[in-house]
Order: C-alpha cells, then sequence, then structure tokens
C-alpha cells in the first residue's frame, strides 16, 4: 500500500483525528507566530493605543471600490480613481505628518499616515457631493481630515459642502483646527445627542463614529432622522459591532450594505463601513 492510500485508509478510521494532529498542530502554529510577529513589531513602531491606523491590503480595497460603486451608484473607475486621489494628495499627508509631531497628543499617535477604510469615506463623498456632511467622533480628526479634503476637491469643481464634526472631547480634531481643511469644518464639542438636535441645516451624509455602544449608536441615528435631506445617506463606522444601522434601514426602507475591511501587516483585524441608503 503506498502512502496516499494509507493515509487515505487511515482516515476512515478511529485514528484519523489522531493521525491528523501533527498537520493541524503546525498550520495553528504558523498562524499563531505570523500574528506575533505582526504583534511585536506594531509594539515597538507604532505609539497608538486605539483607532489604530493601517493600510489595507490589496483586495481589500479593490472589493471596496466595487462597495462605493454599488452604494453611489457610480462606475468602479471613478471610484478607483477617488480613492488615489486622496491617496496621492501630498499636501494633505504634509499636513497630517507635521500636525501630528507639533501636537501635545503626539505621544500616542503615529506620524506615519495610512487611512484604511476612510478612504471609503473620501470616495463617497466625492461621488455624493454633499452640501453638508455631519460626523460623531472626531478623535485626533484623521477622518475629518479626509472628509474636509473630498469637500475641498467638491467645491473646486462647483459643489461646495461643510462638514460639521462632533465630539465631547475638547480636546478632539487638532488635525482640522488649522490649515485649509479647517475652512469647510465646524468643530463643535458637547454631546452628540444633544449636538444633532440642534442642527439647523438640513444633513446629506451622517457618520456615526462616537460612542460604540449599541444604545447610544440608535440614538444618534434616530436623532439625525428629522434632520436628514432627501435621499440622506447613513453611515456607521461600527458595522462590525452591531446590527444597528440594518436595522435603523429596515425600519425606514432604506437599502443597507456592509463592507469589512482586511489591514494590510497589523495585529487588528480591522472594522468596516455600514451606509443606509
Amino acid at each position: 500500500m503506498d502512502a496516499t492510500s494509507l493515509r487515505r485508509a487511515i482516515a476512515r478510521t478511529r485514528l484519523a483525528p489522531v493521525a491528523a494532529f501533527p498537520k493541524r498542530l503546525v498550520s495553528v502554529a504558523r498562524h499563531d507566530a505570523k500574528v506575533l510577529r505582526t504583534s511585536a513589531r506594531w509594539l515597538v513602531t507604532s505609539r497608538e493605543h486605539h483607532n489604530y491606523t493601517y493600510d489595507l491590503t490589496k483586495l481589500s480595497r479593490q472589493h471596496l471600490a466595487w462597495f462605493v460603486s454599488v452604494v453611489c451608484d457610480v462606475p468602479v473607475k471613478q471610484v478607483r480613481g477617488y480613492l488615489a486621489e486622496v491617496e496621492s494628495d501630498e499636501p494633505l499627508r504634509r499636513h497630517i505628518e507635521q500636525t501630528t509631531a507639533s501636537a501635545a497628543r503626539r505621544g500616542l499617535a503615529d506620524r506615519h499616515v495610512r487611512y484604511a477604510r476612510r478612504i471609503g469615506w473620501y470616495a463617497i463623498v466625492r461621488a455624493t457631493r454633499p452640501a453638508h456632511v455631519v460626523e460623531t467622533g472626531v478623535d485626533k480628526g484623521l477622518g475629518s481630515c479626509v472628509l474636509a479634503s473630498a469637500l475641498l476637491r467638491n467645491a473646486d469643481e462647483g459643489h461646495p459642502g461643510r462638514l460639521t464634526a462632533l465630539d465631547i472631547n475638547p480636546e478632539a480634531g487638532y488635525l482640522v483646527r488649522d490649515g485649509r481643511w479647517s475652512e469647510v469644518v465646524d468643530l463643535v464639542i458637547g454631546d452628540s445627542i444633544a449636538s444633532i438636535g440642534a442642527l439647523d441645516r438640513p444633513v446629506d451624509l451622517f457618520l456615526h463614529d462616537s460612542d460604540h455602544s449599541r444604545e447610544h449608536e440608535r440614538r444618534e441615528f434616530e436623532a439625525v432622522e428629522p434632520k436628514l435631506a432627501p435621499g440622506g445617506i447613513l453611515l456607521t463606522d461600527n458595522v462590525t459591532t452591531t446590527n444597528v444601522l440594518a436595522e435603523h434601514a429596515e425600519r425606514t426602507g432604506r437599502r443597507f450594505l456592509a463592507y469589512r475591511e482586511t489591514p494590510a501587516e497589523h495585529w487588528y483585524r480591522g472594522d468596516g463601513i455600514g451606509v443606509a441608503w
């Protein structure tokens, strides 16, 4: 009996789990060793303690382009152009690097600029040309910079818009307090629910990225619902954790779609984008 026939014979016996154990052990060991190497490298080279930044894998970036194409009903080639546009925006990259280097909280931020799924936010703003974007949860302001950059590009093409960025932390948003990106950003410090209630103009695009508890996310979508402009789009940065936006979409008669990113060379599993439109 040759080796192949022997393996097949053993696979049909009670010895199969025992015989397969060494191969299974090697597979697990290789996977865990790669994770440990990636984690150790990150611990040494990164300063971030939350809101991790990273690049997307090539495949994940391709899937993101198709995701935006479907949601915004624009050709995928056009979306790829938007993704390349923000990734090659050198003034934006230099602004983030230089502002981070001089910030009081620079000890908890990486100077190397990586946008991850935020390039999808950018493409959605470029494709839909909203007059008013509202973002809850600003932190350093990396996502706000990306959104502001898209709005500035739209304005150059005759479609001006503004970003209302809401955060409860008075130190939030240092990346959008100066420079040309600040010209289209209204940074509001306070409770997001109260701030949404105080909005005085319709919302074309709303992004939840603040307190990621299920209850708070639900309250934000309920609060912004009467503020939405016709055809307003809802985004969540919490789509891998809760089903809140999908449930809200079903209640309000919208379509829903989710994208899950895959980070390149990072221990974090990544997050995603949920859209209701």
